[in-house]
């Protein structure tokens, strides 16, 4: 079955250097910079009437930041522990269950130390992303550095409260992760003055590159450590915490730092009222809210599942190349995803309902195996043939993943105001790590398939509300460019109404 693996990777690659490829040679050379006086809105190119018309241009960003934050970016993204998606820990993604395995622990302890971790991030992730408005996001983002090299280390021990007090740590980190560093962009990116579309290419180039590509050597390097070399399963551990020191050493020296609100210092409780107050006032941010909480609930819960899924009788699966295969899936994801956004149609809103829809039928699949293809009997060995169908489903899972990440972040940047972008984020995280946490805590309650069931049941209701999201934003654009179309008369002329 070795081979099997080669040629889905292969088979993968393929595809994506061939989107690349031919998104390089559509597009050709860029164009040369307009002058500065064609790009920038002065007093003279505003029209009498009192209406900016469309040739008045933002100046487009520098590649300054586009360059620091994808270098930050690159190193993160080798090191994250807990999460499957993000940029903190992709040397140690596929070696988190197979270690506390290792250690001689079973599902449901395992899932206790899995619970521990999404509770932690439900019990600190909105108080985290309150200081991190008001205290900065850069200083933010060195305090998950710190706190997840601690995380790291106490991957060494095989005690059960050590271990615990290590997902409680990655818990944390994990809220400063998933609110800190997006809202430092954002905001870096509405201080200077950049074009709003270049955000959308920033998140994708982000995807791509980071939790794509860096994170497919990671995989190969995590396997290589652990597999090849024969450090054994805590090596990965032990080189992420090398590169979050990396990380935060190219933090603390090219990022500026930026608050959520500058104009005046607000409490902790004040902020939690402005971000309640914005959820329930606002559809849209609701709607946006439990989107995220169903997909990102549902592909948390895929993290826990994937491994004893794959390898139901203790199969051996190369489980770093196994990540690495999805990672180049999720490449796939985001380069399909920076094709979209960047064009005017479709919407954002309009295809995340399909790759919803999409993520839904894969997670399906070990329900429909299990009931097509008889199970395997003997214990060891290679993946069976039904692990086969369901690692095929699984890439295309990891698919809808990589465009969910770019397209998600696309969507928070319009419908979330700056002033409590990071408590706002970490409010979405309280009902995701509610679910997954009663996920995982009736791990042996319920048959594997049982979950996979419900992870598609939710993604299909996150594909129900976003084709709601995008009926509530297409009436708010409406009513909006309504009310700032130019008056077609004269001063004069209105004064007589």
């Amino acid at each position: 079955m070795e081979a099997f693996y080669w040629l889905l990777f292969g088979g993968l690659a393929a595809v994506v250097a061939a989107l690349e490829m031919s998104k390089t040679n559509r597009t050709g050379p860029p164009p040369p910079p307009p002058s500065t006086r064609s790009r920038t809105t002065t007093s003279s190119s505003i029209p009498h009437d009192g209406c900016v018309h469309p040739t008045a241009r933002a100046p487009p960003p520098h590649p300054t930041l586009f360059s620091r934050s994808l270098i930050s970016s690159f190193f993160l993204t080798l090191c994250r522990s807990d999460l499957f998606r993000s940029s903190g820990d992709w040397l140690q993604g596929p070696y988190v269950y197979y270690l506390y395995s290792q250690y001689g622990y079973g599902k449901g302890d395992i899932g206790r130390l899995f619970i521990a971790g999404f509770g932690s991030s439900m019990l600190f992730g909105t108080i985290v992303g309150s200081l991190a408005d008001k205290q900065g996001r850069k200083r933010a983002s060195v305090t998950y550095c710190i706190t997840y090299i601690l995380s790291c280390i106490t991957k060494h021990s095989p005690q059960f409260k050590v271990l615990m007090l290590g997902r409680i740590l990655g818990g944390i980190a994990t809220s400063l992760l998933f609110s800190a560093f997006e809202s430092w962009l954002v905001a870096e990116h509405n201080k200077r003055g950049f074009e709003p579309q270049w955000l959308s290419i920033t998140f994708s180039k982000a995807i791509f590159l980071g939790n794509g590509l860096v994170a497919i050597i990671a995989g190969l390097f995590a396997n290589l450590l652990t597999d090849n070399l024969g450090f054994g399963p805590v090596a990965p551990f032990d080189a992420a915490a090398c590169f979050l020191a990396i990380g935060m050493a190219i933090i603390l020296s090219t990022w500026t730092e930026n608050y959520g609100d500058p104009s005046e210092s607000k409490n902790l409780v004040t902020q939690f009222k402005v971000a309640a107050s914005a959820i329930s006032s606002d559809t849209k941010i609701a709607l946006l809210g439990a989107i995220q909480s169903l997909f990102e609930g549902s592909m948390y819960t895929f993290v826990f599942l994937w491994t004893p899924a794959l390898s139901p009788n203790d199969e051996d699966i190369p489980h770093g190349f196994i990540f690495a295969t999805f990672m180049l899936s999720s490449m796939l994801g985001s380069s399909i995803a920076s094709r979209l956004l960047s064009r005017a149609a479709p919407k954002v809103e309009s295809y995340m309902q399909l790759v919803f829809a999409i993520a839904a039928v894969t997670l399906l699949l070990p329900v429909i195996t299990s009931f097509l293809v008889a199970p395997s009997t003997v214990k060891g060995g290679s993946i069976s043939f039904g692990g086969c169908i369901q690692l095929f489903g699984f890439c295309i899972f990891e698919a809808c993943v990589g465009i969910f990440w770019p397209s998600i972040m696309k969507m928070r940047s319009q419908y979330i105001p700056e002033e409590a972008r990071s408590t706002i984020m970490n409010f979405f995280r309280i009902p995701l790590n509610i679910f997954v946490c009663v996920v995982l805590y009736n791990v042996n309650a319920f048959p594997m398939t049982v979950m996979f069931a419900m992870c598609s049941v939710f993604l299909l209701l996150a594909s129900f509300l976003q084709r709601r999201l995008m009926i509530v934003a297409e009436s708010h654009r409406s009513s909006k460019k309504g009310n700032l179309l130019c008056y077609p008369f004269s001063a004069h002329e209105i004064s007589l109404f």
